[in-house]
């Protein structure tokens, strides 16, 4: 956007149209007759030329006289600026991959709806770094912390079910594990979200430990209990199992660690929680906006200094010698 710091200077272009009704009448008052020898008789030719040049220089004069008085009216290019400050937030999604999570009381199982739904939050996340985190009886990294969410969603996709000598519930050594991945972090605000849908049966490390180690690193921890409230559920080609879902202790880890617990007792309740943990942590934007000013009088001032100089050597060099 264009401003002018001075508009009032504009005003000075009244003296253009007084300049024209001044040399008018200055013209009009030194007509009269005039005497001229036969041997002084101007030519037709002559006449005219002298009209064109004095319309020229006027022209000039008039076009340099513009250019000064908006110059002097300080014409200027305004550009609002932001400037973006973004604390982000690193997240490891710790999920349990034991063979209990293809219980089918989530349609169609419960690690499929998991990922579906871990999905959705990783797309909904602007310029925080995701991890995700597997763990049945051992805990592995599936992909470290990245923006990438192309990686995040294909790594994603590729999780699956521990293989029966990998089975178990190693919480302990879940959160031990996305605790050394994030404690180097130099984010604000460290998250992790764990879910699991049984209780701590693996491991070197009990859950409480590990919420504790965590807590030291201000790490956070969102914990959500995944299955029904029925007493068990269906594995296909496995039969009936209990739901041994450890409250309890999932409580007590979030608790720990100023994180909270959530109970999903289907697929929609699990849509909800990510949604709402999704809110708690968001990234704080600190955005500036800040003024720009451009001079532009230079673009105006050194073209009417051009043209006066212009004018006069037009004036003293070449029409004078065309008379």
């Amino acid at each position: 956007m264009i401003i002018l710091d001075s508009p009032l200077f504009l005003f000075l272009l009244i003296i253009i149209p007084l300049i024209v009704i001044v040399k008018k009448f200055s013209n009009f008052s030194n007509s009269g007759p005039v005497r001229i020898s036969s041997s002084t008789i101007m030519s037709d030719t002559m006449i005219r030329k002298g009209k064109i040049k004095n319309k020229i220089l006027s022209f000039i004069q008039y076009l340099a006289i513009i250019l000064i008085i908006i110059s002097l009216s300080r014409p200027q290019v305004v550009q609002d600026l932001q400037e973006k400050n973004m604390d982000i937030v690193d997240i490891v999604l710790v999920i349990d991959i034991s063979s209990s999570m293809l219980a089918t009381d989530f349609k169609p199982n419960r690690l499929e709806v998991v990922k579906k739904t871990a999905k959705n939050f990783i797309q909904q996340r602007d310029g925080d770094r995701l991890g995700i985190l597997v763990f049945a009886g051992e805990s592995f990294i599936q992909c470290p912390l990245t923006i990438d969410k192309d990686v995040l969603l294909s790594l994603m996709d590729e999780v699956a079910v521990a293989q029966q000598s990998y089975d178990g519930t190693a919480i302990g050594m879940a959160i031990a594990n996305a605790t050394n991945r994030l404690r180097s972090s130099e984010s604000k605000s460290k998250v992790m979200i764990l879910l699991s849908d049984g209780s701590n049966n693996a491991g070197e490390l009990d859950p409480s430990t590990a919420a504790d180690l965590a807590g030291q690193f201000n790490i956070k921890i969102y914990t959500i209990g995944a299955g029904t409230n029925d007493d068990v559920s269906f594995i296909p080609g496995r039969g009936y199992i209990r739901n041994e879902i450890d409250e309890k202790s999932l409580r007590s880890i979030a608790s720990k660690t100023g994180g909270q617990y959530f109970r999903a007792t289907n697929s929609k309740a699990l849509e909800e929680i990510y949604s709402k943990i999704n809110e708690l942590e968001r990234t704080e934007v600190e955005i500036k906006i800040y003024t720009q000013y451009k001079e532009l009088f230079g673009w105006f001032l050194i073209p009417a200094l051009f043209l006066t100089l212009g004018g006069n050597t037009l004036e003293r060099f070449y029409f004078r010698k065309r008379q």
